[in-house]
Parts: C-alpha cells; structure tokens; sequence
C-alpha cells in the first residue's frame, strides 16, 4: 500500500462521492483531542469557511476536522454536517453547555459537469461516517469533478482528483493530501507533462502557450473556477506559528508542479496541521518533507484518476 496522508498517526479521511453529479466531498478528521493548524491562503478566488481559527492569535488552539468540498461556495454547506458527526461524539471545543467543533473548509469549483449539484450536510456527515486509514485516491471525494489543463477549454482538458502521499524520517511522518482542480499542466519531477491541456498534436504546453501571446479559451478562464487545495499534516510537535511557515514551504511545491500556478484564474489553500505533542524536529525538517509530500500528492492526483489512461498522451508518460 502505498503511502498516505493517514500515515500521519490520529488522522483519518473520508469521502463521499456523487458520481451522477461529478462532484463530492472529502473530511480529514483529527485525533479526539483535535490538531494544531494553520493556513497559507495562495489564490486570488477562493472559497472558504472558518479560517480565522487557524490564526496563532486565534484564542482557539486546536481544530477538530477540515473540510475539502465540490460544489464552488455552495459546499460549504457541507461543513454542517461534519460539525454534527463530531458534536455528536463530543468532540469539539468546550463552551460549557456543550461542545462547538471547529471545521475549516475550502471548495473547488465543478459545477460544469453533470447535474447543478453539490455537496450538503448529509454528505458532510456521510465522509466522516466514511473515514479509515485505508482510503481512495482518484476520482473520489472532493475530487471527483476535479480536471485539469483547461487553457483551451473544456475540449483539451484531462481529468484529476485527489492524491496522496507520506514522507518518513525516523519517528517523523509528513503526510499530504491534494485535490488538483488546476487551471494549468501538471508535471513530473523532471518537468515533464504527466497531464494537461491536449491539442490535435498532444500536450500544448500552457505556460508556453500563454507566455506567446496565446489566448486561453472556454469558460475554465474565469477567476475563481480553478483550484488546488492541499493538507499536509506531521506527527510532530511543531507549533501553530511554526505550521505557518510548513504551510507556506509546502505551497512551493504547487510551483515545482504545476504550471502554470498562481494565475489569476486559481484560487490555491494549503493546510497544515500537527497531531504530537512528543515527536521533536526542526522546523526546517518539517518544511521540505511537506514540501516533498505535496508535490508527490499533486502527481498521485493525475495518476490515479479513473479514465487518465485513456486520454491522449497521459499514455505516453
């Protein structure tokens, strides 16, 4: 089995998928006690609920869960249902009368495929029924209606989902889960194109594309319709201000792997979260395995979507 996010000890994930609709949604639970986290806010578009928690000035020290939904702003609705499956287990922060849990959550959009639907409460609550160890990768959860190579439209792109990966250093684990809704190319370590926008004669090259002038096409080049969002979370006892900066390292590797990245048509989240209080490591440690964790995740995303085999040139890879 091949690494996972879960690797990290006391983090679990679930999905819940609609495939009718092509879209989901995808939680990642933390331990009972909660996780430290923070966030590094990348995109210029993007969709969130609840990020102020994840502020070092936030009186609030832990979060309980986080959520990753399809579904554009609508998905958020989704967090609802997590916040249920947790109050209902008492996990959450204690005001006395009860128990408030704590869900930070980002979308992506993929209303452009299937039916007008998203994610709700129920399917909230239906991902954290669905959590394990032992998850899906693919065109699952919040990836299900994730593609990617859209800088000529819809008729060049090429589908993508959720991957992950781990990075283990002794009694250190660095763990990363992404969806990868890119508006630009997704590629390998040695910067070649594992899956992006295809034209009559194979991969376009968007970055090339754009950077010639050309013009990107159909409804994809739009603010706000293309997003990666990522969570990569460690075993370790690394602090909220800490988490900040593994965040903000970790987002680098969107730009090892994605080009292009940052446009004015994405909207990139990255999370980072610690589970320990025990295991110690630099900062610096903590960094670049994220780092590495992510840009793994970001190809497993492509690799293992359902049907990539089939589109031209993701064969030749």
């Amino acid at each position: 089995m091949s690494p996972k996010l879960t690797d990290v000890p006391g983090i679990l994930v679930g999905h819940s998928t609609n495939q009718q609709s092509k879209t989901g949604c995808t939680v990642v639970l933390a331990p009972e006690q909660g996780m430290r986290g923070a966030v590094f806010v990348r995109g210029r578009a993007t969709g969130t609920r609840e990020l102020d928690v994840l502020s070092p000035r936030h009186l609030v020290t832990k979060i309980h869960a986080i959520l990753l939904t399809g579904g554009s702003a609508f998905g958020l609705g989704a967090a609802d249902g997590v916040m249920r499956w947790l109050a209902e287990r008492r996990r959450g922060f204690d005001v006395g009368v009860g128990v408030v849990p704590l869900v930070p959550s980002a979308v992506i959009f993929d209303l452009s495929f299937g039916e007008p639907r998203w994610p709700d409460a129920a399917a909230g609550y239906e991902a954290c029924d669905a959590a394990g160890a032992d998850v899906e990768e693919g065109t699952v959860g919040v990836g299900t209606g994730a593609t990617v190579g859209k800088v000529l439209g819809a008729a060049g792109m090429m589908k993508s989902g959720v991957g992950m990966w781990a990075a283990v250093r002794g009694d250190v684990v660095v763990g990363a889960l992404a969806v990868v809704n890119a508006f630009g190319d997704v590629r390998d370590s040695e910067g070649k194109i594992l899956a992006g926008a295809c034209g009559p004669d194979g991969f376009v090259d968007a970055r090339r594309y754009l950077a010639n002038g050309g013009v990107p096409g159909g409804g994809f080049s739009r603010e706000g319709t293309n997003t990666t969002l990522v969570i990569a979370a460690t075993n370790t006892n690394t602090s909220r201000l800490e988490l900040q900066s593994v965040a903000q390292t970790a987002a680098d590797a969107l730009g090892q792997r994605i080009t292009p990245v940052g446009t004015e048509f994405d909207g990139d989240i990255v999370f980072a979260v610690s589970t320990g209080d025990t295991v110690p490591a630099s900062t610096l440690e903590v960094e670049l395995l994220a780092q590495q964790a992510t840009a793994a995740a970001i190809e497993r995303a492509v690799w293992q979507s359902k049907g990539t085999e089939d589109v031209p040139g993701l064969g030749e890879r």
